[in-house]
């Protein structure tokens, strides 16, 4: 086990992806020289020239287009948006393109492709640079969506994505890249449709993601000093959801509490309510509570902006309603 910083990880696994398939390439702003905007690709030019690690314009639309064309003809493109927001510049290449082309033609093609960068509330980095683009995407057929949240599930995820055949968004929290983990020093992969069981219980079911896993990892030991015990499921994958992992959970706790910091109105925890009550209705002993971010662009003040998502006080608060008559 060597400890590894989180986007050290990902570098490790696009550089150990790249040696064991040609196809596999690297394109997007300032990935190369400059080594991307928050270093994931540093130096990998050097090993791989500037061909396979290739710097592009800023023109998002322009070059998600070409890897689109790439996929199709052969090759494994791995796309970095510098912001993730910019990459709306490319939502008609991504979802009419990328998400439906092997559909589209009767799978006379598939889309080995993926799509990672930098999203999230950061620390002041104001409305444009701090967006949650998981819940635009939800919606596209054909998409694969993946949240990471730790630097072992962060390289095992982007190693098995790029060797899917299908578009896989790769999403990346802009303060999670220097969370440090010890990785094991042989290679290993990380399922995309599997949610991971972070802290076993029987009191409640809490569902989170990215980011927010460590919002609630801060309020569990809080919650267990109270006398609560809480499961926190991971959900990794946005799209497909692990339903058989949440299945299990609420029929063992009864009760679901959905942490996310994507928008409420229309958000990810909005399709896991309407789908746990379709599902598991009978298992509930309480309403799917949410905790999620507020519907309004993120403010660049800091103390306005730790307002605007959740934090692991409401967590605490949340469970403590939810459950507190029962325990």
């Amino acid at each position: 086990m060597a400890p590894t910083l989180f986007f050290n990880a990902l570098r490790q696994a696009i550089d150990e992806e790249m040696a064991r398939d040609p196809s596999v390439f690297v394109l997007g702003e300032d990935v190369g020289h400059y080594g991307g905007s928050y270093k994931v690709t540093k130096d990998l030019y050097k090993k791989y020239g500037d061909l396979r690690v290739l710097d592009t314009p800023i023109a998002e639309n322009s070059f998600t287009g070409m890897a689109v064309g790439a996929a199709m003809t052969g090759l494994r493109p791995i796309i970095e948006g510098m912001n993730m927001g910019f990459l709306l510049l490319a939502f008609n290449q991504i979802a009419n393109n990328a998400g439906m082309l092997r559909y589209t033609s009767g799978g006379n093609f598939t889309m080995p492709l993926v799509i990672r960068g930098p999203g999230g509330v950061g620390r002041q980095l104001g409305a444009e640079h701090s967006q949650r683009l998981e819940a635009y995407f939800q919606g596209v057929p054909g998409l694969k969506i993946v949240a990471c949240s730790t630097p072992y599930n962060a390289k095992g995820l982007l190693k098995s994505a790029i060797r899917d055949n299908n578009p896989v968004l790769f999403f990346e929290h802009v303060l999670l890249y220097n969370l440090k983990d010890d990785l094991p020093e042989e290679e290993y992969l990380v399922p995309l449709n599997k949610a991971e069981m972070v802290h076993t219980g029987k009191d409640v079911t809490i569902l989170t993601y990215s980011r927010m896993r460590h919002h609630v990892m801060q309020a569990v030991p809080k919650l267990v000093k109270e006398g609560y015990d809480p499961e926190v499921i991971d959900l990794i994958s946005l799209k497909p959801i692990d339903f058989d992992t949440i299945g299990e959970s609420v029929s063992k706790t009864h009760r679901v509490i959905v942490v996310e910091e994507c928008m409420k109105t229309g958000g990810i925890g909005a399709e896991l309510v309407a789908s746990i009550n379709e599902r598991f209705f009978d298992e509930l002993d309480a309403p799917v509570l949410r905790l999620s971010s507020q519907d309004i662009p993120t403010p660049y003040n800091g103390a306005l902006e730790r307002l605007t998502i959740v934090q692991p006080e409401q967590i605490i608060e949340a469970v403590e309603k939810m459950v507190g008559k029962q325990i």
